[in-house]
């Protein structure tokens, strides 16, 4: 279920016209709140109960969880009752406002004011060219936080990701507030709302898992082998062999014994060019950037992040084509069929990869997701072996004090495309994660050391896509933390972003005195 925070409207424009919406949608949907459904479960959690009920009516809940708390404990008479009745016993609130949007019920505290109170002064309507939409994804049925969910705006190039604590923000131009938002995630059911009535709200999404129809499953086995040269057969298809501009937000960071010491975030400019190059070809352009550093923490290791940018232009794996996707694949590898699964309503075929066993050298291990009907790769999760990552430490270290000894523990990434409009597949999101550990060489114990980077496609742009002027452009290769950049305080403006995960926003709150922000 998934709940939003109430706002008050400033325009009175825009409030007519969500008013004139949410009476529509009440017409419509009397019969619905009027349905009996049985309370069977008398007591638990509202969030227990108020998942029975979604169960029973097929109906999901869109609240505040300032407003009804999840996890109180309810006590309520088994029995039948509407389901208006129902939702006002579990909550115990008989003044919600409950609303039909969609396939979900909204419930709000009622706007209405008592018959003694004196009128409002009418605000004079102002123009706000942005508008912002925050938000969190959880599993429906295990309520825990849903990663890297696609958010996009339909019929437009605009989108982010949630975060690995399943948040996501969104800022769009006033001009899309008529535009349906699609969220999409491998194995979830794809859900669009209508963007007018969730501005400058903040929701909370249930993701449904979604069931793969019986007659996909049941198919002519096909071999690994085979999926694998399709996918490159079609990628002049499904892949832009033209310029694109796209408009990335960039963050890396480090962390040491769990402590981040280092974050850097930008708004970068990409030059991409056609997948008939390789990644060399890309270029980038700093817009905006920010760096905290907090080296009180670090127990005199002082570790820089070299290349972050360079890695996810080159894990755009569609252009930088890797030894175990080859042509027809790698005689170093083994692939398996692990089955089909669904994105955006599209089934997609799961083909595992891993070194065979009689090879020594650290290699990867993954899962390739292709899409059936396009045969367009649309995600990959892979990572260095792991009972073999200590022999890839030096792929990842260039320079170590005399006195340390550091071992690779994992080398994991995570890269997926998104479709625009006309079909052809853009890179989406790059996500890499390095650990670590590290010891001093006269002390008994090591200390784990991480380093992660991130990149999301907010924007496309495929219109006169030329190269950047030389004195433009961004090194992507070097120490992008120590990049010179003036910092602005109103640092975001309207760019859109990765929501930072909670521990890293507590960490720098708590350090917040220790930080230094490097301008």
């Amino acid at each position: 279920m998934y709940r939003t925070n109430k706002t008050s409207f400033r325009r009175t424009i825009a409030c007519l016209f969500f008013l004139l919406i949410i009476i529509n949608i009440q017409a419509d949907g009397n019969d619905v709140f009027d349905r009996i459904v049985r309370i069977t479960n008398h007591k638990g959690t509202v969030y227990e109960l108020l998942k029975d009920l979604s169960a029973q009516s097929g109906y999901l809940f869109v609240y505040d969880s300032r407003i009804i708390d999840n996890d109180k404990k309810v006590r309520v008479p088994k029995g039948e009752y509407t389901l208006r009745n129902a939702i006002h016993l579990i909550t115990g609130n008989r003044c919600l406002r409950i609303d039909l949007l969609g396939e979900h019920i909204l419930l709000r505290l009622s706007s209405d004011k008592p018959s003694g109170d004196a009128p409002e002064a009418k605000e004079e309507p102002v123009h706000h060219p942005f508008f912002t939409i925050k938000g969190s994804f959880t599993d429906h049925e295990t309520g825990k936080p849903v990663p890297f969910v696609a958010v996009g705006i339909l019929n437009s190039t605009v989108g982010t990701i949630s975060n690995q604590d399943g948040d996501f923000q969104l800022t769009l131009p006033d001009s899309l507030r008529q535009h349906k938002m699609r969220f999409s995630h491998i194995g979830y059911e794809s859900m669009d709302l209508e963007l007018a009535l969730l501005k400058d709200e903040t929701l909370d999404f249930a993701l449904k898992p979604q069931l793969v129809p019986l007659q996909e499953i049941v198919v002519k086995y096909t071999h690994p082998a085979q999926w694998l040269k399709e996918m490159l057969d079609h990628r002049p298809v499904n892949y832009s062999f033209t310029p694109v501009y796209l408009t990335s937000f960039y963050r890396e960071g480090i962390e040491h014994r769990r402590e981040n010491i280092d974050l850097t975030e930008s708004v970068l400019q990409v030059y991409k060019t056609g997948y008939d190059k390789d990644a060399a070809s890309d270029q980038t352009k700093l817009i905006k950037k920010r760096r905290f550093v907090n080296r009180q923490k670090t127990d005199t290791i002082f570790p820089k992040m070299r290349s972050g940018i360079n890695s996810c232009l080159v894990l755009d794996i569609m252009k930088e084509l890797p030894e175990f996707i080859g042509p027809h694949g790698s005689s170093s590898y083994t692939y398996t069929d692990r089955g089909v699964d669904v994105v955006d309503g599209r089934v997609v075929n799961i083909i595992r990869f891993r070194q065979k066993e009689h090879v020594k050298e650290p290699l990867y291990r993954g899962e390739l997701y292709i899409e059936k009907e396009s045969k367009a790769l649309v995600e990959i999760r892979f990572e260095i072996n792991p009972l073999l990552a200590g022999k890839a430490t030096h792929m990842f270290v260039d320079k170590k004090s005399a006195g340390l000894k550091i071992n690779l523990q994992h080398a994991r990434y995570i890269v997926s495309y998104k479709p625009s409009a006309d079909g052809v597949y853009h890179i989406n999101h790059v996500r890499g994660d390095i650990e670590f550990k590290v010891r001093h060489k006269k002390r008994l114990f090591a200390s784990p050391l991480n380093f992660w980077f991130e990149m999301v496609t907010c924007k496309i742009e495929t219109e006169n896509a030329l190269p950047f002027p030389r004195n433009e452009r961004l090194s992507p290769t070097r120490i992008f933390a120590e990049t010179k950049h003036s910092y602005d305080k109103n640092f975001w403006e309207n760019f859109n972003i990765i929501l930072p995960e909670e521990e890293l926003k507590e960490d720098l709150i708590r350090n917040l005195n220790e930080i230094l922000v490097t301008e």
